[in-house]
């Protein structure tokens, strides 16, 4: 049964990874012992698993097949352990959380301090940064980013949800320079730009449904979210906002929706944890808090507010 059970992590592990090479890295083996595990498999069930060449190697039609089943046999022992790992174990120890700042405040930082209020043993350390963090490498248990995620064989992503953005501006403003009624209108306003690592970041725009770079020309550059909105609640121009961060605003009349057809891009929220072959219980439990309670917390700033688009 080891045997067996051994060939199958192998197996997933050859598809996750992509290459025998790799494979045999993840696992901390020889590649010729993943190749040799391979084989066997191969033999007990009297079937071709991979197709191989010189380069690569791919799944046939029924190493596909057998892989699937693979997936959801290990998901059930994973499950399993799950179970009773929580059954006899309390969530105890430091996790450690990286967020970004303002997002971080708002929907990430309530749940897991209400999760850590059910779970007296757990130690909760929450750092609030907008950089990116290199997780294991700065000892963080589990990392929240917004946007595209870099490609990393060592860490695990998990999908909690997405936001959009809005374009907005005071109505102070809007009523002094006019209303723009397309995007190449925005050339002729007074925008407010945020700055990464010194470099102004484009706003992802769509006119016509296709995807749009729109390289605002600001005076004002700011590398806070919230001194770009204390800007132009300030009258002093447009700027690309999370609908999360202008919601409010919105609702009280303090700024004004522009162009709503052409901000409609999303940006992915993501929880990413070391690639570990246990997962421990506290990331496990917040992970789930996270799935849980984000969503409904997203659906209330994410709402649309009545009466706020121009």
């Amino acid at each position: 049964m080891r045997d067996n059970l051994s060939g199958i992590e192998v197996l997933v592990a050859v598809v996750e990874a992509g290459s025998f090479a790799q494979a045999a890295d993840r696992l901390h083996i020889t590649r010729s012992a993943v190749g040799k595990a391979i084989a066997r498999l191969e033999q007990r069930l009297g079937v071709q698993l991979f197709l191989r060449t010189t380069r690569s190697q791919s799944l046939t039609l029924e190493g596909s097949l057998f892989h699937q089943h693979c997936l959801r046999a290990l998901e059930e022992i994973r499950a399993g352990e799950a179970q009773l790992e929580s059954g006899k174990a309390q969530v105890s120890g430091r996790l450690r959380v990286s967020m970004p700042v303002l997002f971080g405040h708002l929907c990430i930082a309530p749940i897991l301090i209400e999760m850590a209020r059910q779970h007296p043993e757990l130690v909760l350390e929450l750092c609030f940064s907008d950089r990116s963090v290199e997780l294991v490498e700065e000892g963080f248990d589990l990392v929240i980013r917004i946007g595209h995620l870099a490609d990393s064989s060592q860490l695990v992503a998990r999908h909690l949800g997405e936001h959009r953005m809005a374009l907005c501006a005071s109505p102070a403003y809007l009523q002094r320079c006019g209303l723009p009624r397309n995007v190449e209108a925005l050339h002729q306003h007074q925008t407010v730009a945020y700055v990464r690592f010194g470099q102004v970041r484009p706003w992802q725009l769509q006119v016509d449904g296709q995807a749009l770079a729109f390289m605002p020309n600001a005076r004002l550059l700011m590398d806070d979210l919230r001194a770009v909105t204390d800007a132009i609640l300030a009258h002093q121009g447009i700027a690309w906002l999370p609908y999360w961060l202008a919601r409010e605003h919105l609702l009280r009349g303090e700024l004004q929706e522009v162009l709503a057809d052409c901000s409609g891009v999303t940006f992915a929220i993501s929880a990413l944890r070391p690639q570990t072959p246990h997962l421990p219980l506290k990331t496990r439990v917040a992970v789930d808090a996270l799935l849980k309670h984000l969503p409904e917390r997203l659906a209330v700033v994410e709402a649309p507010a009545t009466g706020a688009e121009a």
